[in-house]
């Protein structure tokens, strides 16, 4: 596998609609920077979050979501709580090719005040929104801006396509759209 430089992503975009909205250049006045880099691309958060209303008695299952334990909330920046997570979903739509997976990293501005972003790789052929969670480590609430960058994409291309793609195996996170909370697999 060999990582994507930045003319190979603006290819990919264009051609194959792999990220929309596209921005063909890295954008950082006045905002926390986002579009493609010299190896990637920084995407940015939409202005929908769901932000968790537990509590320390409250207990989390990934087999078993409890919707009521996340509070609906829109806007152009939210406060995610000292030592608590949010989940927010990318601006960007996401196709990735069957040749290809990510890997994606948190920005360092966001890391610097405590924010950690999880996403998990994006396989070949997965699409939709990203869903993430946003952790904030830290003992003060920390503010994240809606359409500005959250995360980098790493683009790995390999040298072989895979046999069996996300799409194949009708993943249960295939065309997300919006937040989507834990499934557990049906099988």
């Amino acid at each position: 596998m060999a990582i994507k430089p930045d003319h190979w992503i603006v290819r990919m975009a264009r051609e194959h609609r792999m990220i929309d909205p596209f921005e063909e250049k890295l954008v950082s006045a006045g905002a926390i920077s986002f579009g493609v880099s010299s190896y990637g691309y920084d995407f940015r958060l939409s202005n929908s979050y769901k932000l968790f209303r537990g509590g320390s008695s409250d207990r989390l299952d990934p087999k078993d979501p409890q919707a009521d334990l996340f509070e609906d909330f829109e806007g152009p920046h939210c406060l995610v709580a000292p030592h608590s997570f949010l989940l927010a979903r990318s601006l960007e739509y996401f196709r990735i090719p069957r040749d290809v997976l990510t890997i994606c990293a948190g920005k360092s501005t966001y890391a610097r005040c405590g924010i950690i972003v999880n996403v998990t790789p994006f396989e070949p052929e997965w699409e939709g929104h990203v869903t993430m969670s946003i952790c904030n480590s830290g003992p003060t609430p920390v503010k994240i801006y809606s359409g500005e960058g959250i995360a980098q994409l790493l683009f790995l291309e390999a040298s072989e396509i895979c046999r069996v793609s996300y799409r194949d195996r009708k993943g249960k996170y295939q065309s997300q759209q919006g937040i989507v909370l834990s499934k557990q697999d049906k099988s």
